[in-house]
């Protein structure tokens, strides 16, 4: 019953997901309150970033370091090429990509050394980042950079302890959240 619980709630809100609205146009990149509250803006973001955690926590080891860093790190160059103009195409298509892909890592268990682990949430990192870096302009640069990297590295951390919680009742929680997860990728593409 306390899964139910759990999951009723995770469940209502893939079903009601709303197309990706993260971007807000320029003008609303000019401080660290602005970068770290730009990931919660969206449900895409929300949901990658949480995957992220969730799958590192399933791979454990030096997965629970080296995954979020390294999406996390590609996230940052992404940001700094999209400042600076440097076109990347698919960039929205390949952030609802990373959600579904992303959960499904989660649900499917699937196995992976943290170095390739780190290589394919490095991969839709760029996206995310490139996202972030196209939106800001020139003020605030810094500051808004700051505070989305700090917002991600939090999600992070959600995702890990959430993993890790869920993974102590056995797999099957935490396979259901990378699934919910997927579908909520699923429904935002169809949003």
């Amino acid at each position: 019953m306390k899964t139910l619980k759990v999951l009723a709630p995770v469940a209502a809100a893939a079903l009601v997901a709303s197309p990706a609205l993260a971007h807000v146009g320029p003008g609303a990149h000019d401080s660290f309150a602005a970068g770290f509250g730009h990931p919660f803006s969206g449900l895409d973001h929300m949901l990658a970033m949480v995957a992220v955690g969730l799958w590192a926590a399933m791979l454990g080891g030096r997965a629970l370091i080296l995954v979020p860093a390294a999406f996390v790190g590609v996230m940052m160059l992404g940001f700094i090429a999209g400042a600076a103009g440097v076109p990347l195409p698919f960039v929205e298509p390949a952030i609802l990509a990373s959600v579904v892909v992303l959960g499904l890592l989660v649900a499917l268990a699937l196995p992976m050394s943290a170095l390739a682990g780190g290589a394919l949430v490095g991969f839709f990192a760029l996206f995310h980042g490139h996202a972030h870096g196209t939106e800001v302009g020139t003020a605030g640069f810094l500051a808004y950079g700051a505070g989305f990297v700090a917002a991600t590295v939090l999600l992070h951390v959600i995702g890990i302890v959430s993993g890790i919680a869920l993974g102590r009742f056995g797999p099957v929680l935490l396979r259901v959240a990378g699934g919910a997860t997927a579908l909520g990728g699923l429904m935002l593409m169809a949003g």
